[in-house]
């Protein structure tokens, strides 16, 4: 057996560790789904993070910084803001909320909010995180099926089936507790791999002035993130799509689930400044060693495998085989939630309150094991013809969601006027506009990035709506 395979094989060992420890919290849906509220500032920091960046991060981001330079810097500035507005305006009101309805999931606070009786927000809120999901999870699974393929040379198939039955099987055992502290693991593993590959392969091609005069000799507009607005206004467009990549931080599900699952408000004080910090290094790590990797590999077929050939070329089997458990950790955080996320959405919204099923909680929770493995079989089986294009790909899922609920839940925290209706409009609009601009109207305005109509409409509808349907004297939550 390789270095690399042990190294792997040992990391799954800690995982199934994890999960076993964690099982006791699984017995109930909030201990399943949320790990009975109490978890530690330290661990919602790096949950929080290595969630929202997944194996876009090291594939997708590190693509970007190969294929387009210091202009991939954009993103970090777009995700850091994004990530601190999230916690300053969104984490310790959202838990208040939670703890007062005793919710479990987000369609849980919007519908304790808005006097949801009838389930009409919650079944819109199910549709548009099924649909979401599936799409994230499939892109998922493809990014650990081409980074398994890329680090040990297993076929691409074989990697997605392997991947995933791992990811399903410590999600399944173990459930929120073990996905978050698992997730702690990986995010230090993620954070531990983006200084070392960067740093490593600047020193590899002789230096960074080394590494400016290649990428200047490639393209001198890799070495300005303001050569991105030479082209005029589609230039302009594409800075804009870059920042706004941060905005969906306002609002999906798989984040705002972790401000819901600390222990009190204390700790999410304590935990922005760690996510915040944290999340800054990952990105401009990521972007480095895409550009840094340009220098010395410049002719890839792929820009997204740049990240496991700098850690297969430059380092030696066992450190490698350290960094193909990064990759891994960043895909595995991601999905884990995602499945946990969408295994919510059918047992606890849909069978337990939206069918009123009388199921007991304990059963319930069983229920929701086997959706996880369900929905994590059906996104093996999609990634199985694999996804090109990864960074785009999980952008769409990302971008789908934060339309969604972000304007919503914005509204429903800021704006005591607003109205059921106008929830319902907003969660609607600004998906269908998402996935509308996606199929439609994207090549038609130089590439604009999707969230940005989808975020902005549906925030503007939800506040339109409401202001046509609020009564005098009726309760800012009816």
């Amino acid at each position: 057996m390789s270095t690399t395979m042990t190294v792997f094989l040992a990391y799954l060992a800690l995982l199934v560790g994890l999960a076993i420890w964690s099982r006791r919290e699984t017995h109930s849906l909030k201990g399943y789904f949320l790990a009975g509220k109490k978890l530690p500032f330290w661990v919602v920091a790096f949950s929080t993070n290595a969630t929202g960046e997944s194996g876009w991060l090291l594939l997708g981001l590190t693509g970007m910084g190969y294929a387009v330079g210091a202009q991939a810097y954009w993103v970090v500035v777009g995700e850091t803001i994004g990530i601190a507005l999230s916690w300053t305006l969104i984490s310790r009101k959202l838990k208040r909320l939670s703890d007062k309805s005793d919710s479990i999931t987000l369609p849980d606070v919007i519908s304790a909010h808005f006097d949801d009786r009838k389930h009409h927000l919650r079944a819109i809120a199910v549709v548009i995180i099924l649909t979401m999901v599936c799409a994230y999870v499939t892109a998922q699974m493809a990014a650990s099926g081409k980074a398994l393929s890329s680090f040990t040379g297993m076929d691409y198939k074989t990697a997605v089936i392997f991947g995933g039955i791992v990811i399903i099987a410590y999600t399944f055992v173990g459930g929120y507790k073990a996905v978050s502290y698992t997730d702690v693991v990986q995010g230090v593993l993620m954070l531990a791999g983006l200084i070392v590959v960067p740093v490593v392969a600047i020193e590899a091609a002789g230096g960074w002035a080394a590494v400016t005069d290649s990428l200047r000799a490639i393209d001198p507009s890799l070495l300005s993130m303001w050569s991105v607005i030479d082209g005029g206004l589609p230039g302009w467009i594409l800075l804009v799509s870059f920042v706004a990549i941060g905005l969906p931080f306002l609002g999906v599900p798989q984040l705002m689930t972790r401000f819901m699952a600390a222990k009190d408000d204390e700790e999410l004080r304590k935990a922005r400044l760690m996510s915040v910090a944290v999340i800054l290094m990952f990105d401009i790590g990521a972007v480095t060693a895409g550009m840094a990797g340009r220098a010395l590999f410049p002719e890839l077929a792929d820009a997204e495998t740049i990240f496991p050939t700098l850690s297969s070329e430059l380092f030696p089997p066992l450190i490698t085989g350290v960094l193909m458990v990064v990759v891994l950790s960043a895909i595995m955080s991601t999905v884990d939630s995602l499945l946990l996320l969408a295994s919510s959405a059918v047992v606890r919204d849909t069978m337990q309150k939206i069918f009123g099923s009388e199921k007991s909680d304990r059963r319930l929770a069983v229920i929701g094991k086997l959706v996880t493995i369900v929905i994590g079989i059906l996104g093996i089986g999609f990634a199985i013809e694999e996804v090109k294009f990864l960074f785009w790909f999980i952008l769409f899922a990302w971008s789908g969601l934060g339309a969604a609920f972000g304007p919503v839940i914005i509204c429903m925290l800021y704006y005591p006027k607003a109205t059921r209706q106008g929830a319902a409009a907003g969660m609607v609009v600004g998906f269908v506009v998402t996935v509308t601009w996606i199929l439609f109207l994207k090549e038609r305005t130089y590439e604009l990035y999707e969230m940005i109509p989808g975020f902005f409409i549906g925030l503007a509808v939800t506040f339109g709506v409401s202001r046509l349907t609020w009564r005098d004297g009726q309760r800012g939550h009816s």
